[in-house]
């Protein structure tokens, strides 16, 4: 089983505050990997599977508690549920100490569920952005979307109802 001692995580790099990652002032962490590989991807560097460093879990959790301004974790990527297993732990850390999570992903919400590592990391979130970037419905008036086909869905929301993905507000605030 892994644990928040022996999880280890392939880090692209990381955000030590922003506000364009999600609902308040975050820390984000970039996860190394991805497959889906979207045509006009920001961070296609962070494809490899194989680039970035490994990280134990514990030291990004020591690095996020160590700004006292952060009260959310944004994780992001390259894809993060590629590392769904090592990630619960960290998220399941985060979310006890009331830290507010949010992730993107190029997956979506119905297709993440699926999965029982990603099911449970959802489990954890408060806000997935999911879909995957499509260069034809680019928008920069999009809240933390780059898309029109992204979606900003409340998590909890979502697994109260049964899984059946629910819409933040945030997604309608950003349609303006």
């Amino acid at each position: 089983m892994t644990t928040l001692e022996n999880a280890e995580l392939r880090v692209a790099g990381v955000i030590e505050e922003s506000i364009v990652d999600g609902p308040g002032l975050r820390f984000v962490l970039f996860l190394q990997g991805c497959r889906t590989h979207c045509p006009g991807c920001q961070n296609p560097q962070t494809w490899d599977f194989e680039g970035g460093e490994l990280v134990s879990a514990q030291e990004v959790l020591n690095r996020i508690q160590g700004d006292p301004l952060v009260h959310g974790v944004t994780f992001s990527g390259g894809e993060p549920f590629e590392q769904a297993a090592a990630l619960i732990p960290l998220a399941a850390e985060l979310r006890r100490r009331g830290y507010h999570l949010t992730a993107f992903s190029g997956y979506t919400f119905e297709q993440l569920r699926e999965k029982p590592d990603c099911r449970q990391l959802l489990s954890l979130l408060d806000l997935l952005v999911d879909g995957p970037f499509l260069m034809a419905q680019k928008s920069l008036e999009l809240r933390f979307r780059g898309s029109r086909n992204q979606r900003i869905l409340d998590v909890q929301a979502s697994i109260a109802q049964g899984w059946i993905p629910i819409l933040d507000p945030l997604n309608a605030e950003s349609e303006r």
